[in-house]
């Protein structure tokens, strides 16, 4: 998992495709568009329109076909049990269950793909609270530490042993290991905390300053944003 998101990360900022110069504020009014549509599409017709302006959108971006397989895949098991629960005899429901929350995946891929994380929380930090959108800015960062603390730990563990024996054993290793990352992650966040008062934190994390510049490339969520709509209303009532 912490090469996807790392991976993902990389490519938001390193991607130089037109979605990836449009500005985060279009970005992701675009993409609350796509997945409310999504989720209260009554049409199966409209759903898998908007489906496909979610590929449409993720191959343009560019986003490596790994990473994009390996983002969409993880909720693919959560779903096969929801769908076998919720299962009528049709082919219809199964197919409306599984397309819902694959187009949202898609979205958020290409959104966060397109986005470097400072410009992605910075309106988001306008509308939240103040404590949570810092925490969120804070904890998207502190998540690579943890992942990779936690990916060393594992590979020490197995190395010296710890992953043989009984049961019992195991679990117990497991538990002082789980101990010792979340005493990393409150002192690193008590360390962190102290480094910000020192260089003067005022009480709110700034995002970056270009979150809502608009662009030229401005142009082709615009044009996305029109596809989105015109679906919208001329699918709607459609079977």
């Amino acid at each position: 998992m912490i090469n996807v998101v790392s991976g993902i990360d990389h490519f938001a900022s390193a991607g130089r495709t037109p979605w990836h110069r449009a500005s985060a504020l279009a970005k992701l009014i675009l993409a609350l568009g796509l997945v409310g549509l999504a989720v209260f599409a009554p049409s199966l017709r409209l759903l898998a329109a908007l489906h496909a302006v979610a590929w449409l959108l993720a191959l343009t971006s560019r986003v490596p076909l790994r990473l994009l397989g390996l983002a969409v895949a993880y909720p693919l098991l959560f779903l096969g049990l929801f769908v076998v629960a919720a299962w009528d005899g049709t082919w219809r429901t199964p197919l409306v269950l599984a397309l819902r929350p694959l187009t949202a995946g898609l979205t958020a891929v290409w959104l966060v793909a397109t986005t470097p994380y400072p410009d992605l929380f910075a309106p988001l930090s306008r509308v939240l609270p103040r404590r949570v959108g810092d925490g969120l800015f804070l904890t998207y960062r502190a998540l690579f530490q943890l992942l990779g603390r936690i990916e060393r730990l594992w590979r020490s563990l197995r190395l010296r042993g710890g992953g043989a024996g009984p049961a019992r054993r195991r679990m117990a290793v497991a538990g002082q290991g789980l101990g010792t990352v979340v005493l990393y992650g409150f002192e690193r966040g008590q360390r962190q905390y102290q480094t910000m008062i020192l260089r003067g934190h005022g009480g709110r994390i700034c995002g970056c300053r270009h979150w809502a510049e608009v662009s030229r490339a401005d142009l082709a969520v615009a044009l996305a944003v029109v596809l989105v709509a015109t679906l919208g209303i001329l699918m709607w009532r459609s079977p």
